[in-house]
């Protein structure tokens, strides 16, 4: 290792070490910026002298090498000074005036920026917005994000750098850290096109949560390597031979296949490594989209086609503007292999996603235009704060606009318009229009009719049937019956409930919350009791709240699970029993008794229950509204114990309930029900059906496993939205 110029730590690059004057003239493309980059650099070790990096380094070597990889990215010199310094606001010494005075206002954004974005781990986590000063910080970070998009990939930069120096840490760290990369940074660096950055926080993240499997795929990738290659350059040899005679200036290459993307395919398509085809890939870059096409024929000409194994993102881009030819062929030796055909400015934007504005902005106003395109979603992010809608719906906004995939489906005019995966007809008439979707009576796709809840396929055209008047349904809002997936849509149907009456409202509300609690089976409930430990003041404000869709099922039922929860209880001693898994009762002043579940009531968390001391078998617990029960405290009888359930252990087990469904007939009925149980990992213990030849109605009884009552009023709601289900309810 050279020594440092000025103290300043050293830049490593590959296997040939620099110091860091060394490294500003590799990078720097001025005298000016060298030494702006310089600056930062001397004021950044100041700041961090007494750290040191966990990897044993000085801490400064962790910017130094983020502003290295945003410089291959091209970008601008604001945006490497700001690499440098944007750990320096977590040093609380250190404030924004600081860096503005001897940076300026646009470095301080950045960093600042940079600063806010910490919020984004949290995203993942269940309920981790529970504050008011949780959700203006996320709020902050949106807008940050949405202001200036070089925050974000400064960002991205240090996550990167992060996972290559993440051998450092302890395992659980390495675990938490790669899924956290693995669902939130990964998938932004998609959404903003950056593949370089994508593909290797993939393949690092996947290091870390399977390393098996990644050693293995890694293996064999290596083992294979000479052949593959000595293959790809024949198909290159005789490709660029076809290519040159027809007068088709092209350059050619083997495309590197990533570990990560190889593993998911074999996990999607429950494949074996041996049957992915694609590790066999060629890259063709042309000069005209044109030019695209023709090579495209002549591939075709050369090497027969797989069939549904071609893609055109050129003609319907991705969502994050990628754009490229895909095609598939059987070649020499029987051996499948993928082509890739693209211009040289495709290729640049695809590596570099928005980043390619700023290193090739000069060229002209195109690269403007696409940088727009590619960003068109995070501006929008601006508008969220000025729309109806509670945090959650936010955070559900933004996990859909920049985490999940895309569906692009047609207008009956022909334009594209761009859903998540996972839309209805119901989302497409709220996107084109509130009135349209307010008004929506029926949808067609391809002139076909089909449901509301129908779940959009990318090409499809979809037309919205609509009454003259606005009579949206309150049903639309109930997750389980699957009538809206985007927050956009659910917004305006909750704006739209909040104009109406509000004696319309509370009754509705008193209707939805009434068959809950027949569905649950909660025969006693004292509505102002619930109300007020829901911290609503009245039972009408309670009411109207469901009736307007702002209160949920699962809020009531999750109330219901912490009602019942001791606030402080010792740990109940686990007793498994093979016919009734438990272990979460608390038995109160009475340790060391043998627990069982009682077979007439079934009690799961956390309905109100007694204990009852029997002769033999230890305590079993009844519901506190079990005929059993009852008839025993009527009879004061000595053995009826207190008991609760247990807040200090994670409620893991499994709870045995009774549930009637009353429906009429119809084909695919029992079938559709086991879907759902099935979908909710629910294991069935028993069921019995008989059915009514007179009218055609069906009454079923099923004993099922559940592990809490939100989930048990899930999977409930999905029943009762099934067609031909008349009611569905638990039993005492």
């Amino acid at each position: 290792m050279v020594s440092t110029t000025n103290s300043l730590p050293i830049h490593r690059r590959g296997n040939t070490q620099y110091d860091i004057k060394t490294w500003l003239k590799s990078i720097a493309r001025s005298d000016v910026e060298e030494q702006a980059i310089l600056n930062a650099c001397t004021w950044a070790e100041e700041v961090h002298e007494s750290q040191i990096h966990i990897s044993g380094e000085p801490f400064l070597l962790h910017p130094v090498r983020v502003c290295d990889i945003l410089a291959q990215l091209g970008m601008d010199t604001n945006v490497l000074i700001a690499a440098i310094l944007h750990e320096v606001l977590l040093d609380q010494q250190i404030l924004h005036n600081d860096i503005k005075n001897r940076f300026g206002k646009e470095v301080t954004a950045l960093v600042d920026g940079v600063a806010k974005m910490e919020i984004i781990e949290t995203i993942n986590e269940n309920n981790a917005f529970n504050s008011e000063k949780q959700v203006e910080s996320l709020r902050k970070m949106l807008l940050a994000m949405a202001e200036d998009v070089r925050v974000v990939l400064i960002k991205l930069a240090d996550c990167l750098d992060n996972m290559r120096t993440l051998r450092y840490h302890s395992k659980k760290t390495q675990q938490r850290v790669a899924r956290e990369t693995l669902d939130l940074f990964a998938p932004l660096a998609n959404r903003l096109g950056i593949w370089q950055i994508k593909w290797e926080l993939e393949d690092l993240s996947l290091r870390y949560l399977e390393p098996e499997t990644y050693k293995n795929l890694a293996k064999f990738l290596d083992e294979r390597r000479v052949d593959r290659e000595n293959y790809i350059q024949k198909i290159i040899k005789k490709l660029s031979k076809a290519l040159e005679n027809q007068g088709i200036k092209a350059e050619l290459s083997g495309r590197p296949k990533h570990i990560y993307s190889i593993w998911r395919k074999m996990q999607r398509k429950n494949l074996d490594f041996e049957e992915i085809f694609d590790v066999l890939a060629v890259r063709v870059l042309v000069n005209t989209r044109e030019e695209c096409y023709a090579t495209l024929g002549i591939v075709h000409n050369q090497w027969q086609p797989l069939e549904k194994e071609f893609d055109d993102y050129i003609a319907n881009p991705k969502n994050n503007n990628y754009q490229s030819l895909h095609t598939a062929v059987i070649g020499p030796e029987q051996k499948i292999f993928e082509v890739q055909i693209r211009t040289h400015q495709m290729h640049h934007d695809a590596e570099l996603g928005v980043a390619s504005h700023w290193r090739y902005k000069e060229e002209g106003t195109q690269h403007d235009k696409i940088f727009e395109d590619k960003i068109a979603w995070l501006r929008q992010i601006l508008h969220w704060k000025e729309e109806d809608g509670n945090i959650n719906d936010l955070i559900d906004r933004f996990k859909s606009e920049i985490f999940e995939e895309r569906v692009y489906v047609l207008s009956p005019q022909g334009h594209v318009i761009d859903l998540p995966q996972g839309a209805t007809p119901l989302d497409f008439a709220y996107h084109i229009h509130t009135d349209i979707g307010h008004r929506c009576r029926g949808a067609k796709i391809n002139h076909r009719i089909v449901p509301l809840t129908y779940t959009l396929k990318s090409g499809e055209m979809v037309e919205i049937l609509t009454a003259k008047e606005e009579k949206p349904s309150r049903d639309w809002l109930i997750p389980q019956a699957g009538y809206l997936k985007t927050s956009k849509a659910r917004n305006k149907l909750r704006h739209w409930l909040r104009k109406q009456e509000i004696p319309k409202n509370i009754s509705d509300g008193r209707e939805l919350l009434e068959r809950l609690l027949r569905q649950l089976n909660f025969k006693e409930c004292n509505l102002d009791e619930l109300a007020h430990s829901m911290t609503f003041k009245s039972q009408d404000k309670f009411l109207a709240s469901i009736g307007r869709g702002d209160t949920t099922a699962w809020q009531i039922t999750h109330f219901f699970n912490e009602k019942f929860l001791t606030q402080k209880t010792q740990p109940a001693k686990k007793v498994p029993k093979p016919h009734h898994p438990h272990g979460t009762v608390q038995i109160g002043g009475v340790g060391g008794l043998l627990t069982d579940i009682a077979r007439c009531c079934n009690p799961v968390p956390y309905d109100p229950i007694v204990g009852y001391i029997t002769k033999g078998r230890g305590v079993i617990i009844h519901r506190s509204d079990c005929p059993n029960a009852m008839r025993w405290e009527n009879e004061a009888s000595e053995r009826l114990i207190k008991v609760e359930w247990n807040r200090q252990e994670s409620v893991e087990d499994f709870y045995a309930v009774e549930v009637y469904i009353n429906c009429f007939d119809r084909q695919g009925l029992l079938r559709d029900i086991y879907n759902i149980l099935a979908d909710d990992k629910i294991n069935i213990f028993s069921s019995n059906t008989s059915t009514n030849q007179s009218d055609n109605s069906v009454n079923m009884k099923l004993i099922f496993q559940v592990n809490n009552l939100q989930q048990l009023s899930r999977t409930l709601g999905k029943i009762d939205h099934l067609p031909n289900v008349m009611k569905v309810w638990r039993e005492s």
